[in-house]
């Protein structure tokens, strides 16, 4: 049985829950095959009219999707226009499948990324990987109380390289194992970061501090970085959460507990963090748009609504707003 400790107060070094996107490699092989694959080669039946080729596993055809490819190249164009730049620091929450038929999938939202912002700024991601929890706070669905010890005992570590995301999406995890990407030693709510600041947004994230000044939320908002929704909405917007730890607000406490390597053993460790709440993030997010146009600018990628705004605004608006709307 694994030894419980309690969190170490600093490491060595949230959810996106869209729907990921059909993808694939048709567009590159000149077939209308349908993005979507499957581990029963039998479930797909291609029906041919003509040239094309459809498959009954293709819930929208892809010209319903977008009316042309959405591409790397139409994508760093559309990125530029919401005006990101070369250099600068941001903070992406993404849905693939709200782009469009996106030729290469996930791989093109992040070459397009990394052609605008390039190695001398900085694309950060959530990496959250919210399974890696204590059973008792297991809800959708719970799990028996029988199997609690059990959980506790042969849960995986948590493990940068290994570990997959939760309810971030396809482009997250696909992006948290591009060559280059640090990610953070948070068991269950690290961030995924490339570029010039990566290691500094990454490293030191407390377990106990999960999204607060110990952060990578933090080393964002140090940055002077942007937050970007590609596809999503604030209802996602993790940013928000380092307002309520900064907030002067009557905000409770929760035990957490993860599997993760301590020393390069495995333990089940137990930390005491703010109880957060996100619920009010739509409302606050629209109230910081009205409030604050000059910190936000909209626009599209590929087909999916975008919008790019100032993570320091934010949070500081967040704050004040948390202070005077929360009970």
């Amino acid at each position: 049985m694994s030894e419980t400790k309690q969190a170490p107060q600093r490491s060595e070094e949230h959810s996106e829950s869209q729907p990921s996107s059909d993808w694939g490699l048709s567009c590159c092989l000149n077939l209308g095959t349908s993005n979507k694959t499957s581990d029963n080669p039998s479930a797909i039946k291609k029906t041919y009219s003509g040239p094309r080729t459809v498959t009954s596993m293709s819930d929208t055809l892809p010209e319903d999707r977008s009316p042309e490819p959405v591409t790397v190249d139409s994508m760093t164009s559309d990125l530029r226009s919401l005006g990101l730049e070369a250099g600068q620091a941001v903070f992406v929450h993404s849905s693939l499948s709200a782009l469009g038929w996106v030729c290469g999938g996930p791989p093109a939202v992040i070459d397009a990324l990394q052609n605008v912002i390039t190695e001398e700024g900085t694309i950060a991601m959530p990496a959250n990987s919210a399974g890696n929890m204590d059973p008792a706070n297991m809800g959708n669905p719970p799990v028996p109380e029988s199997w609690y010890d059990t959980i506790r005992e042969q849960m995986p570590p948590y493990r940068p390289d290994v570990t997959p995301t939760q309810g971030m999406g396809a482009i997250g995890e696909c992006f948290r194992s591009c060559p280059g990407v640090r990610r953070s030693q948070h068991p269950q709510h690290s961030v995924a970061a490339w570029g010039a600041d990566a290691g500094f947004v990454t490293r030191d994230h407390s377990i106990d501090n999960s999204l607060g000044e110990q952060s990578p939320l933090a080393r964002i908002y140090e940055l002077d970085g942007d937050v970007l929704f590609l596809g999503t909405s604030h209802e996602t917007n993790t940013s928000m959460h380092l307002a309520e730890y900064r907030a002067d607000i009557d905000i409770g406490t929760e035990t957490n507990g993860a599997a993760m390597l301590v020393d390069g053993e495995r333990e089940w460790i137990e930390w005491e963090d703010i109880d957060i709440d996100d619920e009010d993030f739509p409302d606050c997010g629209t109230a910081f748009e009205r409030a604050r146009p000059d910190a936000v600018e909209t626009g599209t990628v590929g087909v999916g609504d975008a919008k790019r705004m100032s993570q320091r605004a934010l949070v500081d608006f967040a704050v004040e707003w948390f202070e005077s709307n929360r009970e």
